[in-house]
This record gives C-alpha cells, sequence and structure tokens, in this order.
C-alpha cells in the first residue's frame, strides 16, 4: 500500500490578489509562499491554515468558471475535479460563521447520510464543509 497525506487543492482563479483576501478573510487561511510558473504563465500563491493548503492560480487568459459549474448538483454533471472539502463540528455553527463573515452560501443541507454546506469562493468555486463530529473527540 502507498502511504499518502492529504497536501492540497489546486483553484485557478481570476484575480490571485482578490482570492487571498477572501481565503484570509472567510476562511482565515495565510500565504505560506508565492511563485511563478513562467512557462505557463501563472502565478501562484499557496495558502496555508493548520495542516491544510490550498495552491491558487492566476493565469492570464484563462477561461471563466462557467455558470453550471458554480452550483453543486450541475457541476456533478461536469466530469472532473468538483470541489475542496472541510470537515467541521457542527454545521449550522459554521453557516452561522460564513454568513458573518459574508460568504455566498449555496445552502446548508441535512440529509440521512450526512450534514452539509456549499459555498461559493470570490471567483465563483466551489467549497464544502462536511458534518464529522468524531474527528473532535
Amino acid at each position: 500500500m502507498i502511504e499518502l497525506k492529504h497536501h492540497h487543492g489546486g483553484v485557478s482563479v481570476p484575480d490571485i490578489e482578490a482570492s487571498i483576501h477572501w481565503w484570509r478573510s472567510v476562511l482565515d487561511f495565510e500565504v505560506e509562499r508565492r511563485f511563478d510558473i513562467p512557462k505557463i504563465p501563472a502565478k501562484v500563491a499557496m495558502l496555508k491554515r493548520g495542516n491544510l493548503r490550498v495552491e491558487l492560480f492566476e493565469v492570464v487568459g484563462a477561461k471563466p468558471l462557467p455558470d453550471e459549474r458554480r452550483q453543486a448538483n450541475t457541476d456533478l454533471k461536469t466530469h472532473g475535479n468538483k470541489h475542496l472539502a472541510f470537515a467541521v463540528q457542527h454545521v449550522d455553527t459554521v453557516a452561522e460563521q460564513l454568513r458573518a463573515r459574508g460568504a455566498d452560501i449555496e445552502f446548508v443541507g441535512h440529509f440521512p447520510h450526512g450534514d452539509n454546506i456549499f459555498i461559493r469562493d470570490n471567483a465563483g468555486n466551489l467549497i464544502e464543509f462536511v458534518q464529522e463530529p468524531e474527528l473532535w473527540t
């Protein structure tokens, strides 16, 4: 078996500075490092919060996120990566905190298979929060 540990998820954004501000003000991530990839070309920022990392890419001339990719249910109808997901203790408490920070909440769901929240970042990318209280016991 190959031993794995999560390192990061990558997100393409139209304005890296605006996205850094959003990830800092809404989800408390900080810039760990910045670098350029001249061959693409891309500006890159690795954000960190504890053991979590998110890599932001700004690429000149990149296509905008289509409307159907901004909704959790319609996004599933397109192959590829769907969203970043983070575990939380209680979705209703987190939803209140996200609303207070101005997050664009798509929905708070309470389902037989579990509870979750979907929000959009400042560029419309989906982010999920899954209720997993046993991770804190």
